[in-house]
C-alpha cells in the first residue's frame, strides 16, 4: 500500500503572518531515526532518534515555522495524543513521543508570529490520509530559498511531497524547503533561487558567485525532510538512510548544509518488506529530490516574494 494512504498529514496555515506547522502521523509499530547535518538546527526530542537510544517508535512528527518558538506546537500534539491514550506506556500514564524540527520563517510576514500549542493541536485534528497539499501550506507557508544574495533576492518556496513506489516498496518524502541555496533541476541547472529585478537567476553566470561572503540580512534557514517507508530495517540502518537523505538535499540545493542552515532529516519505517539498504537509499534519495522540486513548483508568490510560477518557467 502506498505510504500516502497510511500517513495522516495535517496543517495549520497562517498566510497573513506567513507561518504554520505540519503534523505527520505514522502507523503504530514504526521505527524512526533522525540526522542533523545543518550547523544551526532547532529541534525537540532529536536525541531520542539517535541509533543508540532506547525509544524506537514515534507517535507523531511536527515540522513547524516560527524558529525555536514554534517548537511548542509539538506540545499541543503531545497533549492531544495523551488524551487519546496514545504514547509510550508507563505506570503513570501515556507519554507520547513527538519529535519536532523548525524552520526560520521570520523574514516574511510577522516576525513575532509562530505556531502555538493550540495551533499544533488544530493541525493534528485536521490530519487525514491521502493529504497531498503542497506549496504555501503548513510549515511551508513562510519558506523562502536563494538567500545567499540577501533577502531581497530570495524566492518563495514551500512544502513539497513526493512518493516513489516500486513493487512492494513505498517511500513518501515530505520536505519543508527554506534554504540559503538555489534549487537545481535534474540537469543541474537552476530551477529556482536568488534572482535580480528582472527575474534572472544571479548564479546563471557561474556558480562561483555563491562563494562570496554571505550578504548581511540573509536570514536563518533550514531544509527539513521527513521520509516514510515500509522497509524492515533496524534503527541503525534507518539512521544511515537519514544520512543518505541529506545527500539528496546536497544534490538539489547549492550551496547546502551551510553554517546558516539547520537541516534535519527523519526516516520512519513500518517494518514490512525485506530489501537491501542500498536499494532503499536509492528510492529515498529519489523521493527527497522530487519533493524538493515540488517544494518550488507548487508555490505561489506571497508577501512580495516571487514564486517560480511568476517567472513563467514551470
Amino acid at each position: 500500500m502506498a505510504m500516502l494512504n497510511r500517513i495522516k498529514i495535517g496543517h495549520f496555515t497562517d498566510v497573513q503572518n506567513a507561518t504554520g506547522c505540519t503534523v505527520l502521523i505514522p502507523p503504530m509499530g514504526n521505527i524512526c531515526a533522525a540526522c542533523a547535518f545543518g550547523a544551526a538546527p532547532g529541534t525537540r526530542e532529536l536525541a531520542l532518534l539517535q541509533p543508540d537510544k532506547k525509544i524506537q517508535e514515534i507517535h507523531a512528527l511536527v515540522l513547524t515555522g516560527g524558529s525555536a518558538f514554534g517548537l511548542n506546537a509539538a506540545h499541543g500534539v503531545m497533549e492531544q495524543l495523551a488524551k487519546e491514550k496514545i504514547g509510550f506506556r508507563t505506570n503513570y500514564g501515556y507519554v507520547p513521543i513527538v519529535p519536532a524540527a523548525v524552520i526560520f520563517d521570520k523574514v516574511m510576514g510577522n516576525p513575532n508570529a509562530y505556531p502555538t500549542s493550540e495551533q499544533g493541536t488544530a493541525a493534528y485534528l485536521n490530519a487525514s490520509f491521502n493529504n497531498n497539499q503542497q506549496g504555501n501550506i503548513g510549515v511551508g507557508t513562510g519558506a523562502t530559498i536563494g538567500k545567499w544574495a540577501g533577502i531581497d533576492r530570495a524566492m518563495k518556496a514551500g512544502l513539497g511531497l513526493a512518493e516513489v513506489n516500486f513493487n512492494e516498496a513505498s517511500v513518501l518524502a515530505v520536505t519543508a524547503l527554506n534554504a540559503v541555496g538555489d534549487v537545481l533541476d535534474a540537469s543541474g541547472q537552476i530551477l529556482a533561487g536568488a534572482i535580480d529585478e528582472q527575474g534572472r537567476f544571479l548564479a546563471s553566470s557561474g556558480r562561483s558567485i555563491r562563494w562570496q561572503s554571505p550578504k548581511v540580512g540573509m536570514g536563518e534557514n533550514t531544509v527539513l525532510t521527513a521520509v516514510f517507508t515500509n522497509f524492515n530495517f533496524s534503527k541503525l540502518q534507518l539512521y544511515y538512510l537519514a544520512q543518505r537523505a541529506h545527500l539528496a538535499v546536497a544534490r538539489k540545493i547549492e550551496p547546502s548544509h551551510t553554517s546558516f542552515d539547520g537541516d534535519v532529516s527523519f526516516v520512519c519505517s513500518v517494518p514490512e518488506i525485506e530489501a537491501s539498504v542500498d536499494f532503499a537509499a536509492s528510492l529515498i534519495m529519489t523521493a527527497v529530490e522530487q519533493s524538493i522540486e515540488n517544494g518550488v513548483k507548487t508555490c505561489n508568490s506571497l508577501h512580495g516574494f516571487k514564486a517560480l510560477t511568476d517567472l513563467g518557467r514551470t
